[in-house]
């Protein structure tokens, strides 16, 4: 379809490429000619699109640019606004979503797009919808209520088929940003251990573990952010996690095999959320960064936790998860003792990350000991149930 131009209005048209669909189906995205003297950002903020970080990579992904992003005049480049054909009966129909606050929000943009002369027709006319992708970067936290209906239950298909529907049971923990970090992940799978013949894989049982516990956050009326991010895994009650390599850093960025490269863009992502949740008044924001250990076999430890050097807001919440934990292994095995311990650590994502961030390592993935509390199902989820209650205890203090 091609808009030609007319009274100022420039030449759009729709490329139906196949690129990152973030949920729902999408005909393509919106496309624009480059004027005299356009760069990325002029033309990202003339179409209301934040020039951040997530929306340049998008702009890069997209038009397949792989160096300096220099815009030619004349030429057709692919925004970042996805494109779906409106079914004439919701917004939240069209693209699958059930959010009141997000459907309104792109009725606002789709209009001021019309007012603006960026588009020729209201979307209600020509049934064409015009999606943000930065609006539908994070499923996990932009699912809202329709505040009029008192819905108690909503739909996040990121953690998969049989646990997708969370129950909102509080709103303790409203208005709480949380940033939930699974270590490794893409082509790297962290530490490997052995068990009856098979590979136990770090990324994968961290994810597992990180996906309960953003659950369990939710269902107390957090905003949770999931860093990494595997779309077509969800929570799974195997005990042998079947390894891949198509986690994503939010849910749409390859992951660097380089480890600097690697802690950098998740850190990135991290501080691009945090501006913006400090921006909209969100002065609790906290970062939990989950790994599994790798030492000898023959070693056994417990959970134990790291903070920033010289941050004591780090050590006090590292202090109450730990807490947390001993209380619950003295209350469910009394005799067993507890040694996990609360240090400093001066570790990249500590060091850079702006929230407040603690780095957990759940055990040590060769162990045989160690392996029952990640192999089992009932155990990952009593790990985060048991976290979910340190960070809620946290926040009454």
């Amino acid at each position: 379809m091609n808009f030609s131009r007319n009274k100022g209005i420039p030449c759009i048209i729709i490329f139906l490429f196949i690129g990152f669909s973030l949920l729902g189906q999408n005909e393509g995205y919106v496309a624009t000619e480059a004027g005299a003297g356009d760069g990325v950002i002029h033309l990202l903020k003339r179409y209301g699109l934040n020039p951040g970080t997530s929306n340049l990579n998008h702009f890069r992904e997209i038009n397949q640019i792989k160096g300096e992003m220099v815009l030619r005049e004349g030429s057709r480049y692919r925004l970042p606004i996805q494109v779906y054909s409106y079914n004439e009966k919701s917004i939240r129909s069209t693209i699958g979503r059930n959010d009141w606050d997000l459907a309104v929000k792109i009725r606002d943009y789709n209009e001021l797009m019309h007012r603006k002369n960026l588009r020729k027709e209201d979307y209600r006319k020509d049934k064409i919808l015009w999606v943000p992708v930065e609006y539908l970067e994070e499923p996990v936290t932009e699912n809202k209520t329709n505040p009029s209906s008192g819905q108690t239950q909503i739909k996040y298909p990121v953690f998969g088929k049989d646990q997708e529907v969370v129950e909102i049971k509080s709103d303790r923990l409203s208005g709480h940003v949380y940033y939930i970090v699974s270590g490794h992940g893409g082509p790297d799978p962290g530490a490997i251990g052995k068990y009856n013949g098979h590979s136990l894989c770090e990324d994968e049982y961290a994810y597992d573990i990180a996906l309960r516990l953003a659950r369990c956050l939710i269902e107390q009326s957090a905003t949770v952010h999931l860093i990494i991010r595997d779309d077509d895994d969800g929570i799974r009650d195997e005990t042998i996690l079947k390894p891949d390599k198509d986690e994503k850093c939010m849910g749409k960025e390859k992951i660097p095999l380089n480890q600097m490269a690697r802690l950098k863009q998740r850190t990135g992502a991290i501080n691009e959320l945090y501006r913006n949740h400090k921006k909209n008044g969100n002065p609790v924001q906290r970062a939990i960064i989950l790994h599994l250990d790798s030492r000898s076999s023959r070693q056994r430890i417990d959970m134990f936790f790291y903070h920033s050097p010289n941050s004591s807001n780090g050590k006090k919440l590292a202090s109450s998860l730990r807490n947390k934990i001993e209380e619950k292994y003295n209350r469910h095995q009394k005799n067993r003792g507890y040694t996990g311990t609360v240090e400093e650590r001066n570790l990249y994502v500590l060091r850079n990350t702006l929230p407040v961030a603690v780095f957990i390592e759940m055990g040590n993935i060769k162990n045989s000991l160690d392996q029952k509390r990640f192999i089992l199902k009932d155990n990952r989820q009593a790990i985060a149930h048991w976290l979910c209650e340190g960070l809620l205890e946290a926040s009454d203090q």
